[in-house]
């Protein structure tokens, strides 16, 4: 190995009794910090053109005017069950490469990561579809309270949901999602907790897949001219956003659609129709500016964790052979 070359911390190299509930708390603290730009990614590319945002920023101002603070964690408790299959799509990402390497003989780190990325994206969409369905229709329930000018926004806001939840139910969190279940479960069976899953598995796989070869592509890249002082942990935070970026360019439209058929219902090729008659080329740009903005300090905080983590799990034997 080169002096510059980033080490890959491997699955067995680690305590896992430390990495895996190491791995859950970095997860739901990330999730934490990041959620109000999800919430406004969704809502961004729910609305028709830009009947109630003009954008992150007009979307923030409104959101905290018309809802107050919490507004912007809106369905935060539901969507945070996801951290369960955030440790399955991490156990299959890190199983998966150490499959490859061990098994089928493959040593090179970004078709194991970009494989690695593909099987855990599967693993974890099986997993969260549901829970993103709630936690979209949560996402879209505006305020309570009608008054000082807010009932326009919030007329408009109900004006996409397709679900409705009374007042009354809104009033705990509680309420309001097993409204969402029974609702969702009434127009569609149980398949309703899986609308949009093969088109959710079509934008996330890729994605996951993609974003994991961009990070080690960049890495190395990056390690190539950095200064032999520069600390790895900090290659690899500025590798993560890069990586984010170029794998959310390439599959916003079909975030979009996910997006879209989730909430209404609607098959892919009449969302499709429906999109482009709404947007025209503006789709490959609608809610692109937030999700941009969730994956760059997505990545940069999940790595921030992941690879500290990593660190902090290795067993004895390893320590001295891996670089900060």
């Amino acid at each position: 190995m080169q002096e510059n070359e980033i080490q890959v911390i491997e699955l067995q190299m680690m305590d896992r009794r430390k990495y895996y509930p190491l791995t859950v708390l970095s997860g739901f603290m990330v999730r934490g910090i990041l959620y109000p730009f999800s919430l406004i990614k969704t809502r961004l590319q729910i609305q028709k053109g830009h009947s109630i945002y003009n954008g992150t920023f007009d979307a923030f101002l409104k959101i905290t005017r018309n809802e107050g603070f919490r507004g912007l964690y809106r369905g935060f408790w539901v969507n945070s069950v996801q951290i369960l299959p955030s440790l399955g799509y991490i156990s299959t990402y890190e199983s998966t490469r150490t499959f490859l390497k061990e098994k089928l003989h493959v040593n090179n780190n970004k078709i194991r990561s970009f494989l690695g990325g593909g099987a855990a994206s599967i693993v974890g969409q099986t997993m969260t579809v549901p829970v993103d369905i709630i936690s979209q229709h949560m996402m879209l329930l505006g305020s309570r309270l009608q008054k000082d000018g807010r009932k326009s926004v919030n007329t408009k806001l109900a004006s996409l949901q397709t679900i409705e939840v009374s007042d009354e139910m809104k009033r705990t969190r509680l309420g309001a999602v097993m409204s969402i279940i029974r609702n969702v479960y009434k127009r569609d069976g149980i398949l309703g907790f899986y609308k949009g899953y093969w088109v959710s598995l079509v934008v996330f796989a890729p994605s996951s897949a993609l974003w994991w070869f961009f990070y080690d592509t960049y890495c190395g890249v990056i390690a190539s001219f950095a200064p032999l002082w520069v600390p790895h942990l900090v290659i690899q935070c500025l590798a993560a956003p890069l990586g984010g970026v170029s794998s959310t360019l390439i599959t916003n439209p079909m975030d979009v659609i996910r997006a879209r058929i989730q909430v209404e219902g609607t098959k892919f090729g009449e969302t499709v129709r429906i999109l482009v008659k709404e947007e025209g080329v503006r789709l490959v740009l609608k809610g692109l500016s937030a999700r941009l903005v969730q994956s760059i300090s997505f990545s940069f905080f999940i790595i921030l964790g992941y690879e500290s983590i990593k660190r902090w799990s290795l067993l004895e034997e390893h320590r001295s052979s891996v670089r900060w």
